[in-house]
């Protein structure tokens, strides 16, 4: 959830901090005070387009901070790890946005700098907002196959599994095939290209881990003084009289003379004589390698010179030898394809056709899943859109199979166009009224209506989305009586899956809030700021009081405000 958001010099706002709790917030207030530029910050956090605009007269910079605290299942985690962002086992994440006056974004998640577009990527996981004008991915239907998968995704999950790995497969086959089946102009340019490169691999004659040895063998021959040194320094220690190994000896004859007389003795003799004897072959060993050693510059030119030629062919084939001699071994099998091409292409059709079947097979069975899971979405839609008074409304869920290209794959006598997640398209229907035929849900036209089908679909999917906070900006505007109640209960009931903030004009929603923050106007020094007050139960009373009647407050319409917090209380301690 939203914990805290920190704003300074927004738009009208000169600094204000929120504390944000668990459940549904509602913020009203008269229109201009500044509640639809608290969303809009909130939705410059996330990765929204920013302006300069937004930068308050007289200032350098709009600064805007959120705090959200997650689940250690949330998807925030998975985003973390794929940009290299650390997120701690307490679960905070923290995103900062910076907007100058010159035009520049500066953006911050967890105190790493990154750009817009990755900031949008963890927005897009903590937030969602959804406002009277803005399209959101519910009513987009490029998003409606995420949407249904995410709502059977337990049931979903092995399917797609397996599905994934055939059509990788599948994609990785069909390119190879593409690219072997290229012009003879393209073909002959890439063959002369390989040969050149797999005769000069060869005739370079690389040996496994060479370039390391020959590195090992350069530091001896250019360190062969202090090797030298060292060797015969270490010899004259230990051999000769009055020495390491004559001291050694002496030692040994000590204990040896005494062993007879004490067990503890004999030991330590035993221990002293087997140290003496390793010490002595250490020293032969010495001898033996100080005797070889010998400077040969010679050698040194030729490791120098094959070291060079080594690099040189580095830069082209690999970081390694043996990353040169693999690349060396994937170019023969190539040259072999492109030679015997017709053979090539013909082994590579057969696999394209089986694994195109079997894909589609596995397609089918996630097809089915979808079909199935579709009627009893529409069902628990419709029920949703009969308490918010849209009972005569027609909602369905259409799976359909993909139509095909002549050269996909072929299912149950036709072609079909096989994607990352199958071979479906799914898109939402919805009609409100009887009679009329059902249309795309982002052509739904009424505004009223509109918000009564996001926050049915919203009930629904807000379980599945794993959203931390969700947003709604006067989506209310247009209801009134009774689906002004039904709203209210809608939204109320949101918020028992995840955090939600809303700005609303209705008494109904206000009621139902967990935390009710004012947001107010304040002119000082010719200067208008923004003001957020949490307000209490009493306040709350007069606040929802005026949302009624207006400015005036009348004993009967702090009565009714009481009437409805009442009845709200009531509501969530049955819902």
């Amino acid at each position: 959830m939203l914990t805290e958001l920190s704003i300074k010099d927004f738009a009208i706002i000169n600094q204000v901090s929120i504390t944000f709790k668990e459940g549904l917030t509602v913020l009203t207030g008269e229109t201009g005070a500044g509640k639809s530029i608290i969303i809009d910050a909130i939705q410059l956090l996330s990765g929204g387009r920013g302006s300069v605009e937004f930068v308050r007269h007289g200032t350098d910079k709009a600064e805007i901070e959120g705090l959200f605290t997650v689940e250690a299942t949330h998807p925030v985690y998975q985003k973390g790890r794929q940009f290299g962002v650390e997120i701690s086992e307490d679960g905070m994440v923290v995103l900062q946005r910076v907007i100058t006056r010159q035009g520049k974004s500066i953006c911050r998640v967890n105190g790493k700098l990154v750009t817009l577009g990755i900031l949008r990527e963890f927005g897009s996981t903590l937030i969602d907002i959804h406002s009277q004008h803005e399209t959101q991915s519910l009513m987009d239907p490029e998003h409606h196959i995420d949407l249904l998968d995410m709502f059977i995704i337990d049931e979903l999950t092995p399917s797609l599994e397996e599905y994934d790995q055939l059509y990788t497969n599948y994609q990785t086959v069909k390119k190879r095939y593409n690219e072997l089946s290229e012009n003879e102009q393209e073909v002959a340019q890439r063959l002369d290209l390989l040969e050149f490169q797999l005769r000069e691999l060869h005739e370079a004659d690389l040996q496994p881990f060479e370039d390391e040895e020959l590195e090992e063998e350069r530091k001896k021959l250019m360190n062969y003084e202090k090797v030298y040194q060292g060797i015969h320094d270490a010899y004259n220690a230990l051999y000769g009289e009055q020495k390491g190994l004559d001291w050694l000896s002496l030692a040994m004859t000590s204990l040896e003379n005494t062993s007879d007389y004490d067990n503890q003795i004999r030991k330590l003799s035993e221990e002293m004589s087997n140290s003496y004897y390793v010490m002595e072959e250490l020293t032969f060993q010495l001898s033996t390698q100080m005797a070889e050693l010998e400077f040969d510059p010679e050698r040194l030119n030729d490791i120098e010179s094959r070291l060079s030629e080594l690099n040189r062919l580095k830069k082209k084939y690999g970081q390694t030898v043996e990353d040169m001699l693999e690349y060396a071994s994937k170019i023969e099998e190539e040259i072999d394809e492109i030679k015997n091409k017709d053979s090539h292409l013909s082994k590579l059709e057969e696999q394209i056709t089986e694994l195109g079947k079997d894909a589609a097979l596995e397609a089918k069975n996630i097809h089915d899943i979808r079909t199935k899971a579709s009627k009893h979405l529409a069902n628990l839609i419709h029920e949703e859109l009969t308490d918010l008074y849209l009972e005569k409304a027609s909602f369905q869920t259409n799976v359909e199979i993909k139509e095909g290209r002549p050269d996909d794959p072929e299912f149950e006598g036709k072609r079909v166009r096989l994607h990352s997640r199958g071979f479906d398209t799914v898109t939402f229907l919805i009609t409100t009224n009887p009679g009329e035929p059902l249309k795309n849900l982002h052509k739904v036209a009424s505004g009223g209506e509109m918000s009564r089908i996001m926050l049915a679909l919203k009930r629904i999917f807000s379980r599945h989305q794993g959203i931390t906070s969700v947003i709604f900006d006067e989506v209310d505007t247009g209801v009134s009586g009774r689906v002004a109640q039904a709203i209210a209960e809608k939204i109320q009931g949101i918020s028992s899956d995840s955090q939600v903030l809303c700005i609303s004009h209705l008494p109904q929603v206000a009621a139902m809030a967990d935390t009710h923050i004012r947001i107010e106007k304040d002119v000082t020094n010719d200067r208008t700021s923004t003001v957020v007050t949490e307000l209490s139960e009493n306040d709350k009373a007069d606040e929802i009081s005026r949302m009624i009647s207006g400015a005036e407050l009348t004993d009967t319409t702090i009565e009714h405000a009481k009437e409805l917090l009442t009845l709200a209380t009531k509501y969530k301690q049955n819902a």
